[in-house]
Order: C-alpha cells, then sequence, then structure tokens
C-alpha cells in the first residue's frame, strides 16, 4: 500500500549525505525525505532519547529505518519484517554501524522482554489485521506483545489510520471528474462517484462476495438539503467506510491491492483505552492531517457532512499518532477528577478596570515568581538542553479541557517540559543551584555558567504570569540521575538530555505542547548563532503585494509613550470572565488502583471554551515579511512593568460553539475582517498546538499564520514591522502568544539562520 500521506516517492539513499556532525548536514538529510518521512520522523523522536535500541517494526523496504539510523548516530535502529527476502535486500542496500535488520513477526515476540527502549509501528497495524482475515483485535493482541518487549519508561509509537467512529453521513462526489465514462468500472479512468459504487462492493475483497462491500445509497437532495454542484452524487454511508474510501481514492494504480485492505482497524478512544490497559501511560493522541493531502486531494474533490446537515464535517484524519510510555506496575497511566468545592488558596482572582474603555478585566494571579531553568551543552556540534520526560499535567486533562479540543487531540496528561522553580526569599542564582543538586544531583563544580533567559507573559490575556527562564552551562551529560521529587504522584518525571532541534522539530508536527521549552530551546540557540534547523511543519506561502500602512520599527516601539490604563475594581464589578476550579486528581495504575492524588487549582473563562486561537498577520513587500502587531493593554503588563501597554498576537479565545478546524478558521476570519480590516488569503496552521501555562490553567493555544492581502477599516489597527526585526528584538515579544507565532513564522520562511559574526 502506498503512504497516503506521501505526496511524492521518497528520495534514493544515495541523495542522502552520510556525513552527520553538524547541522547542516542533518538539514541537507532531512530535505532529501519526502513530506511524509520528515513527519515520521520528527513524531517517533519527539519521544525518543537519542539513544538506546529501537525497534522499526515492518520496515518494509528499510528506508525508514535507514532515515532514523542517519539522523541519530547514537540510536541502534533494528528494522524487523517479517519478510526474509526484504530483510537480506535492506541489509545489503542500507549500511550503517547503528543499522541492522532482522525477520520478524511485529505480533509476535522479536526482542527478550523489557529490552528495547522504542517501538515504532509505522503503517503497520492495519496489516495485521487484514492479513488476519480482517480480525481488528489482532492489532490490540500485537500491541500486547509489542508493550512486553519494552524497558522501564520506554516509548511506544503508532503511527497509522484511525477510525472515525460509526455515524451515517452524506458523501458528495464528483461523476466528471476523470477521462472514462461517469458510470465506467475500470477505477483507472472512471469517476470518483463511480469509483465509490464499485468501491461499496469489492471492499474487504479477500472475504468471499457475499461477505464484501458495505451499504450505501444515492440520495437525491430535497428541499433545504445542502445543494449539489453540477455533475457530483450524493450518497449515505456510514462514516468510517466513507474514510475508508477518500483515504485511497486516488491509489487506482494498484486499486485490486488496495480494497484487499482494511485501512481502519480502532477508533481514539479505542486507541487510548488499549494502551492504558497495558499499562503505557499515553503521550500523544493525536490525530494528523497532512497539509499537502488535504490542498491536493481533499478539498474540492469530495464533501462530507454528517446526514442532514447543512455544514460539512472537518477534513478526516489522514493519519493519526499515539505514544504511550510503559511504566512499572505501581505507577500511573491515567487520571480520574473528582470535584473538590473547597475553595481556592493558591490562585487569586482580581479585577481591573480599563479607564479609557469601562470595561472590567478579570486576571488570575498565580503567586509568587516562576522560574524555568534549562541546563544546556554542546555535543558533537549540537546543543543538548535538558528536559523533564513525562511531567504529570493532570490539569490539562479537566473535563473543560477535555470537552474543547478543536483538532480531536486528547488532552495531554504527562508532558515533556523544562525544569520549573518557584523562586521563594531565596535569590534566584541558590534557588536554581539548590534545586538543580537536589532534583539532578549536578553539584555546583558542573554548573559552568548562568545566563538570565527570556522574560514573557505566557497568557497575558487572563493569567498573570510572569516567567523567567535561567539558561545554565553543564558538561555533557546522557541522562542526570531523577530527583524524588513527585508532587503527590507517583513520579515526577525524570530529566533527560534532549536535543534542542528535535524539540522543535516535535513542536512543529503537535509533538511537543509545551510552548515554554520551545521558546527556551529557540532563545539559547539564536544567542549561539546555531542552526536552529529545517522546518517541517506546514509550508506558509506569503505572496508580494502592496506595502503594509502604518510600518514601524521595533525601536519606534520601544520609544513609544508609557501608558497606566488600569485601576484596581472591586469584585462585584467583574464581568464574569474567568473562574476558579479545584479539582482532586487521581492516579490510577493499569488494575484502576490509586497511586497517587493531588488537589490543584485552576483557571478557565466561564463563558468560553478553554481553546485559543492566536494569528501571525503576515504580508510580503519587495522581499520583505512583515508581521501585523497590536499595541493592546492588559492589566498583566501593569502589574509586571508598572504599564499597561504590551505588544500583542490577535488571539481570541473561542466561543465553545467553535468546535472544529472548519468552524475555527471561519471564526479568524471574521474576526481579523471586524476587528482589524484584514482580507486574508490562505489561514495555515502554525505548526502543533500549546499550552501556555499548563499549571495554572488547561488553555489550549491552536496557533496560525495568515497572508493578509488588504486591509480596510476596522475597530483596531496592526502596527506593521518587518518580522526579521521583530525576532532580532524578541526581547519586546512579552506576549507569549506573539513570541510564539513570530518564532514558528520566522522559521517556517527561512528567517532563522545563524547570522554572520
Amino acid at each position: 500500500m502506498a503512504d497516503p500521506t506521501s505526496p511524492a516517492p521518497p528520495a534514493a539513499p544515495d541523495a542522502y549525505p552520510h556525513a552527520r556532525g553538524d547541522g547542516s548536514a542533518y538539514d541537507r538529510y532531512l530535505a532529501g525525505m519526502d513530506a511524509s518521512m520528515r513527519q515520521k520522523v520528527a513524531l517517533t523522536v519527539a519521544h525518543l532519547l537519542g539513544v538506546g535500541e529501537l525497534a522499526d517494526m515492518g520496515m518494509g523496504s528499510g528506508s525508514g529505518s535507514f532515515a532514523l539510523a542517519s539522523l541519530y548516530p547514537h540510536l541502534a535502529v533494528v528494522g524487523v519484517d517479517v519478510d526474509p527476502g526484504m530483510v537480506a535486500r535492506a541489509a545489503a542496500r542500507y549500511v550503517l554501524p547503528n543499522l541492522r535488520f532482522v525477520v520478524g513477526d511485529v505480533a509476535e515476540p522479536c526482542f527478550p522482554p523489557g529490552s528495547v527502549e522504542a517501538i515504532l509501528d509505522s503503517s503497520v497495524l492495519h496489516h495485521v489485521t487484514t492479513f488476519s482475515g480482517y480480525d481488528r483485535p489482532a492489532a490490540a493482541r500485537a500491541l500486547a506483545v509489542q508493550a512486553d518487549q519494552l524497558a522501564d519508561h520506554g516509548v511506544l509509537v503508532v503511527r497509522d489510520f484511525v477510525d472515525p467512529g460509526p455515524g451515517p453521513v452524506w458523501l458528495d462526489l464528483p461523476a466528471d471528474d476523470f477521462t472514462g465514462p461517469a458510470d465506467g468500472d475500470d477505477p483507472r479512468s472512471c469517476s470518483t462517484a463511480a469509483l465509490f459504487e464499485r468501491f461499496a462492493g469489492e471492499f474487504r475483497a479477500a472475504r468471499a462476495p457475499a461477505d464484501r462491500g458495505f451499504p450505501m445509497a444515492r440520495v437525491t437532495p430535497g428541499a433545504g438539503d445542502p445543494p449539489l454542484p453540477p455533475a457530483w452524487r450524493r450518497y449515505a454511508c456510514d462514516r468510517t467506510h466513507a474514510v475508508e474510501f477518500v483515504l485511497r481514492k486516488d491509489y487506482r494504480r494498484d486499486w485490486e491491492l488496495e480494497v484487499l485492505e482494511e485501512y481502519t482497524y480502532l477508533t481514539q478512544a479505542d486507541f487510548e483505552a488499549t494502551f492504558t490497559a497495558l499499562g503505557l501511560r499515553v503521550l500523544a493522541s493525536t490525530p494528523i492531517r497532512n497539509p499537502w493531502i488535504v490542498q491536493h486531494r481533499f478539498a474540492g474533490r469530495f464533501v462530507m457532512r454528517a446526514a442532514n446537515a447543512a455544514e460539512p464535517l472537518d477534513w478526516p484524519a489522514t493519519n493519526y499518532v499515539i505514544v504511550g510510555q510503559r511504566v512499572g506496575a505501581r505507577r500511573g497511566v491515567r487520571f480520574r477528577e473528582e470535584p473538590c468545592p473547597a475553595p481556592t488558596r493558591e490562585l487569586e482572582l482580581g479585577h481591573w478596570r480599563r479607564l479609557d474603555l469601562d470595561v472590567v478585566y478579570d486576571v488570575v494571579r498565580r503567586p509568587g515568581r516562576t522560574v524555568d531553568v534549562v541546563p544546556w551543552f554542546v555535543r558533537d556540534g549540537a546543543l543538548y538542553v535538558l528536559a523533564r520526560l513525562g511531567h504529570p499535567r493532570p490539569i490539562l486533562m479537566s473535563a473543560a479541557a477535555a470537552a474543547a479540543s478543536v483538532d480531536g487531540s486528547a488532552p495531554v496528561t504527562w508532558a515533556h517540559g523544562a525544569l520549573t522553580v518557584r523562586q521563594s526569599d531565596k535569590p534566584l542564582g541558590q534557588t536554581v543551584e539548590e534545586r538543580l543538586a537536589d532534583f539532578t544531583g549536578l553539584g555546583p563544580d558542573a554548573l559552568l555558567r548562568f545566563d538570565r533567559g527570556a522574560v514573557y507573559y505566557p497568557s497575558p490575556g487572563g493569567i498573570q504570569e510572569e516567567v523567567r527562564a535561567i539558561y545554565v552551562a553543564i558538561p555533557p551529560t546522557t541522562a542526570p540521575a531523577a530527583g524524588s521529587e513527585a508532587y503527590g504522584f507517583s513520579e515526577g518525571g525524570p530529566l533527560r538530555a534532549m536535543e534542542a532541534r528535535q524539540l522543535l522539530r516535535a513542536a512543529q508536527v503537535g509533538g511537543l505542547p509545551d510552548a515554554r521549552l520551545e521558546l527556551n530551546v529557540y532563545d539559547i540557540l539564536m544567542r549561539r548563532n546555531m542552526n536552529v534547523g529545517a522546518w517541517i511543519g506546514a509550508e506558509i506561502v506569503v505572496g508580494d503585494g502592496a506595502r503594509p500602512s502604518q510600518c514601524t520599527t521595533m525601536a519606534e516601539l520601544a520609544a513609544r509613550p508609557r501608558r497606566r490604563r488600569f485601576r484596581r475594581a472591586p469584585p462585584e464589578a467583574s464581568s464574569g470572565f474567568m473562574t476558579l476550579s479545584r479539582s482532586r486528581f487521581v492516579e490510577l495504575a493499569a488494575d484502576g488502583v490509586a497511586v497517587g492524588e493531588r488537589t490543584l487549582e485552576y483557571a478557565l473563562p466561564s463563558r468560553m471554551s478553554a481553546c485559543t486561537a492566536a494569528v501571525a498577520c503576515l504580508r510580503r513587500h519587495a522581499g520583505a515579511v512583515w508581521l501585523g502587531i497590536d499595541d493592546d493593554d492588559l492589566p498583566a503588563s501593569q502589574c509586571f512593568d508598572g504599564h499597561s501597554e504590551l505588544l500583542v498576537a490577535p488571539a481570541w479565545r473561542l466561543p465553545r460553539t467553535v468546535t472544529g478546524l472548519r468552524a475555527t478558521e471561519a471564526f479568524l476570519r471574521e474576526r481579523l475582517a471586524r476587528e482589524y480590516g484584514g482580507v486574508c488569503g490562505p489561514l495555515t496552521e502554525l505548526g502543533g498546538r500549546y499550552h501556555p501555562s499548563p499549571a495554572v490553567t488547561p488553555e489550549v493555544v491552536y496557533p496560525y499564520a495568515a497572508e493578509v492581502r488588504a486591509e480596510g477599516p476596522g475597530v483596531r489597527a496592526l502596527r506593521w514591522v518587518r518580522l526579521d526585526d521583530a525576532v532580532r528584538h524578541r526581547a519586546q515579544l512579552l506576549d507569549g502568544h506573539l513570541r510564539v507565532v513570530a518564532l514558528r513564522a520566522a522559521h517556517a520562511l527561512g528567517l532563522l539562520g545563524p547570522r554572520e559574526p
């Protein structure tokens, strides 16, 4: 089966450089891969340490195993395939000191129990179910075998198709889009509508003829139904079967082989339940929509909607990634939230009146200072940072957050992140030194240099929190001793060395939800004038056009008059926008036994969802890219700085009625037009979603890039600065959302390369 996320065949191995010591070699190698392979590598290595042994199950030609071994020379990669001939050919073609190939059945034991640090199943488990007589439980049995082979804290990464779940849908398809007759039977030339009718009779073609196919029916639009374009047809069928078809409709050359396979075998909920039952802690559960596939094979090629619904459904996932981490019998794999109505004690809800607008803002304060401590070192030309691996973040799975996902991703409850210090009355340097000694075993002699890092407000619209970073240079290390601090849970997450550019790539494809760690990595790399690596998220296209209005520079913005536009307001003046919640989170092992618990407080908007959308407004003129910034006033800024003016990215909390990606993009277009007068071209997802302040709020942010093609009258005005100027003066980007979208946009557009000395 061809990988449906791949727009082109992978490059030949001879195109890949074998010198892997520096970032430029790495980027050249990455550029030689197709988009599917780059995404596969990024999503996989986001959860690896870059050392140990990785089993690439069902490796096929071996090119994927070769890619991983080439990119990560400290990782021992083992390609596994059931076909001895395939294994022999791969071993002869792909030769590296850290790569080997073995014959093995991915559904049977291939390695001793507890011996492998990572297992990757990329587009292989649906073969297990298909060639077991379409036995869907065969996938769960194979996962159980593989989980037993994982070492403690080893990870199992599955990248495959996902069943969208049952439910009646209407599927609209063109009947005049190929060279053959509209009702022809040749899959290489018939219309897409005719191909679907054929598929409905031959799906699961390895079964007896009487057991193949699925029910469907043509639908004639009635009064009030969404109209059909000319020469299109509407079909009623089950959603799973509709998705099975649209994922393979473009693979006509080998159609007779394609209809043998059943792509989908578990729903997202089934995957998550299977992993937790096997003692695997879910680190990621993310539907993926490959931008190339959406643009070239979905948009304008079909429309799917719930039966009798007016609005189309979101595009189906082109594939799905779930990552599970094996933990011991008395370690947690999921959380249960229990109401805890006692009054909050740590968080404080304050109210501030904006004098020029006579509007009251609610702001939640977290007492004390938050400090991100990022130890780092350079080895073999690459920057490594020490980060927490799988730190418990149960607030992110609160009921309000779980119901709010825009893209279908499951809440992350154990996430990678920076080591965080809550500063007390001790000096900052002493606090950091003691924290590192207690948590990592790194004594004072191992701390080579302290540098004050980025300072910003992660989510200043409703959270009064200032984050400061301290970068600590240390000697090269692999795995510092894990600290004992577990915060009431079974473990707090060990500290491990992670390659910095690997973390950035993970953030670009949704594998790193901690934006603070991402921002710190950007800052350290750029301070050292090091290569940030290739961008592998969606391509950002900004056409050349007219010069933006209200152009300025970061220096001019820094010199603008200071403002103080807020005064404290009494509680009775509150708008009721923010609310405080308190829950007891019980940590459960795979057998359902409680192994830890903690009562936590968190902030939520009372009438909006837990989702935010932030936008990098972009224009290009005479080759230069410009970024639209809002010069706003927020009480969080005045609380910390004494003045209220703050440069921010256009960002909005999403209404609870906005529940999908289509609806989110429509909402953003309307808001950009109404508030800023922006006429937008393409809206593009700007890397993966992120959590700005996971210890205070379950807020999840969806970043976008918007090409602003024209400007008209609006309620507010954007100030336009050159994007490279904004990045160069990023210390002025105190709004965390602005900092994220500016750096990601600059990265995507190639503006973050090393500067000449």
